[in-house]
């Protein structure tokens, strides 16, 4: 039993880990092309590339955040990189958002401000996050389901490692990004159950620096660094188990620089 527990089945781990990551690639860019696109959050950072990205595949593009005049420019540069079409709508009003004829993939990608530091039990601001972070996801999904069964489409949830190994310094964002996994790994489940050919992918990306680390959140990473004394190192009272995952957003021109990047991904079910 304890060679089990200690060889066996860790090889096995690894070698399954190795058969579904070096998986060929089957990824066509044609798949893309015409296809009805929502990208929220979309005014910088990621969101801001997946729509470049989208773009350059030939896809109808609706991007939408707070900020109208950074959305100007970023539908201007998509109508530049090839989009079939492409208009962005305001966060306040988007949560009808649609594109004409139907939906064919929605990603959300949008969040609210939070701190990187101590909790310093601010209910108000986790009541808020709850509600940009978590809340509104769902709101739209249930807005854009209709038309994603009718297209067998798509939901591409952008979540965070944060949400599946938590760590000091952010329990309020952490705590949000655990609501999405809880929900959306759940519905997937129901709509394997209900025979719905609606694909859920939810994207488990580790620190993402795009550029926006404020003097705070600077400040929240060395506390954090300097609490890492191990791979499992006690902070106050607490055995926490650390993951530093650090990238930069692909730009237009550049390649991705990225340490670590986990993906769980949703299949289509029939």
């Amino acid at each position: 039993m304890g060679l089990l527990l200690k060889v066996i089945l860790p090889l096995m781990g690894l070698g399954l880990a190795v058969y579904f990551y070096s998986a060929p690639e089957n990824f066509n860019e044609e798949m893309l092309r015409g296809k009805r696109v929502i990208v929220t959050g979309a005014s910088s950072g990621i969101g801001e590339q997946m729509a470049y990205h989208l773009a350059r595949m030939g896809a109808h593009v609706l991007v939408t955040a707070r900020t109208e005049a950074k959305l100007q420019k970023v539908v201007e540069r998509c109508r530049e990189l090839g989009a079939a079409s492409a208009r962005f709508m305001l966060a306040a009003t988007s949560k009808g958002a649609l594109l004409p004829g139907g939906l064919d993939m929605l990603i959300l990608n949008h969040i609210g401000h939070s701190y990187f530091n101590y909790f310093d039990g601010d209910v108000d601001h986790i009541r808020k996050l709850l509600e940009t972070n978590f809340l509104s996801y769902v709101a739209m999904t249930v807005t854009a389901l209709p038309m994603l069964k009718e297209s067998e489409g798509n939901i591409v949830v952008v979540s965070s490692v944060a949400g599946k190994a938590p760590g000091p310094f952010a329990a309020p964002y952490s705590a949000t990004k655990f609501a999405l996994d809880g929900f959306f790994s759940s519905l997937r489940h129901e709509f394997i159950i209900e025979n719905v050919n609606v694909s859920i992918t939810l994207c488990i990306l580790g620190y993402i620096d795009t550029g926006k680390l404020n003097a705070t959140g600077a400040r929240g990473l060395r506390r954090a660094r300097q609490a890492e004394v191990s791979p499992a190192s006690p902070v106050r009272g607490f055995t926490t188990p650390f993951l530093w995952c650090r990238a930069k957003v692909q730009s237009e021109n550049a390649p991705a620089k990225t340490s670590c990047f986990l993906t769980h991904c949703g299949v289509r079910h029939r």
